[in-house]
């Protein structure tokens, strides 16, 4: 289970990586801005997570995160210079971090013992927190901010569903590929079909 829950999260952080460079690439940075990104977005979500847990924080404890995300970034970016990618692809590669990040995020509280709605939060702050440090840095409003299709509360329900199924004693593997899987669903979706919250109207 500890090396299941091990290569996901590494996989979240490479996908994450990605997208970091490719919101770099729309603002003509240079290798390094990009790389920061890619490191930022990668990480962020899972280092708020473990500061609040007040635990070591992941990429500190295992620098392998840290390798990963950086030549990830480093890959990403030659490629996309390389080969220009439209707008709309970034939304699937944010789509597969959030889902990823959310149920590593929500297993990792758990496993701290924290109380299930802090959990849920907790694993909604790990897969949208790196993406809010990402659009900040390429001076954009927070994807999780804008109006639009469903987002965090996407991973909000992927959290409580993991919660849920935990509760109900399913074994932690299934209960995590339900989860990524369900929130990768969602998330699609609400792209696909403009599934949307309500939200305040436009002024004009």
């Amino acid at each position: 289970m500890a090396e299941f829950i091990y290569w996901i999260g590494m996989a979240a952080v490479a996908v994450s990586a990605l997208t970091g460079v490719m919101e770099a690439e729309r603002k003509e940075v240079d290798l390094i801005g990009a790389t920061f990104v890619a490191v930022a977005t990668a990480l962020g979500g899972g280092t708020l997570r473990d500061l609040l847990l007040n635990r070591n924080i992941f990429w500190i404890a295992d620098q392998t995160y840290l390798i990963t995300a950086v030549l990830c970034g480093f890959a990403a970016f030659f490629v996309l210079r390389k080969r220009e990618i439209e707008a709309r692809w970034f939304l699937i590669p944010d789509a597969i971090g959030l889902a990823l990040f959310t149920a590593i995020g929500t297993q990792a509280a758990l496993q701290w013992h924290a109380p299930w709605l802090a959990a849920s939060l907790l694993g909604v702050i790990t897969g949208v927190f790196g993406g809010i440090l990402r659009d900040v840095l390429c001076n954009e409003i927070p994807l999780v901010m804008r109006g639009g299709e469903l987002y965090a509360s996407a991973a909000w329900a992927g959290a409580l569903l993991f919660i849920s199924l935990q509760e109900l004693g399913v074994h932690e593997v299934w209960s995590s590929t339900a989860t990524m899987a369900f929130i990768l669903v969602i998330r699609l979706a609400a792209i696909r079909y403009h599934l949307t919250l309500p939200a305040f109207p436009v002024k004009r």
